[in-house]
């Protein structure tokens, strides 16, 4: 398998984490791509042009990252990263929902900063973004308690997205009224597997 990514993308990074949680990073060349160079080639690929984008043996294309996740879970004899079926499914795809949504949102305020000239920013839409995630760290607080004793997709997910947070958002204080969920980073981010992947730089 070739997994194209990017270092800095929080999307690619849930990939990485969950490949070296289930034990498949081996199996798994990875392919470094610059999503905004149009010369890429990753549109040929992925029509998307977006990363992480994984490419089977036999040729096959996968895109986005629950798809990818997904994948590499049917791999696994037990299915750790997202469990077969009953409640406990539901509540691990739910929580990835929940922080693939505030990646979108994330990226979204970076790009907003980071590809408009400052008079051309607007105001309404960041601030409607920070509130989005102010919203869901508020929720993840509450379902901390809740979280599962081994690491699976939803709290992977959530990992990533706490850590794009600090990566891209400084002006956002998280980890203030969020106490439960401060704790659980620290603990989740000393894993391996996210020291492993974090941002590689700022660009």
């Amino acid at each position: 398998m070739q997994l194209c990514y990017s270092p800095t993308s929080p999307y690619a990074r849930k990939v990485l984490v969950a490949a070296r949680e289930s034990g498949l990073d081996s199996r798994m060349e990875l392919i470094q791509v610059n999503p905004w160079d149009a010369n890429s080639g990753i549109a040929q690929k992925n029509p998307l042009a977006k990363v992480p984008l994984l490419i089977l043996d036999d040729g096959t294309h996968l895109f986005d990252s629950p798809v990818i996740c997904e994948y590499l879970n049917s791999l696994l004899a037990d299915p750790r990263l997202i469990p077969a079926n009953g409640p406990e499914r539901w509540d691990v795809l739910r929580l990835q929902a929940l922080a693939d949504g505030m990646m979108d949102a994330a990226l979204l305020i970076f790009l907003e900063h980071s590809r408009r000239e400052e008079g051309e920013r607007s105001a309404w839409w960041l601030n409607l973004q920070l509130e989005t995630l102010r919203t869901a760290v508020r929720a993840l607080e509450a379902l901390v308690p809740v979280f599962s004793a081994s690491p699976d997709i939803g709290q992977i997910a959530t990992g990533c997205a706490l850590g794009y947070l600090d990566f891209r958002i400084t002006e956002l204080d998280w980890r203030s009224g969020a106490p439960l969920l401060s704790h659980w980073f620290q603990r989740f981010s000393s894993r391996p597997s996210m020291q492993a992947t974090a941002p590689e730089t700022t660009a």
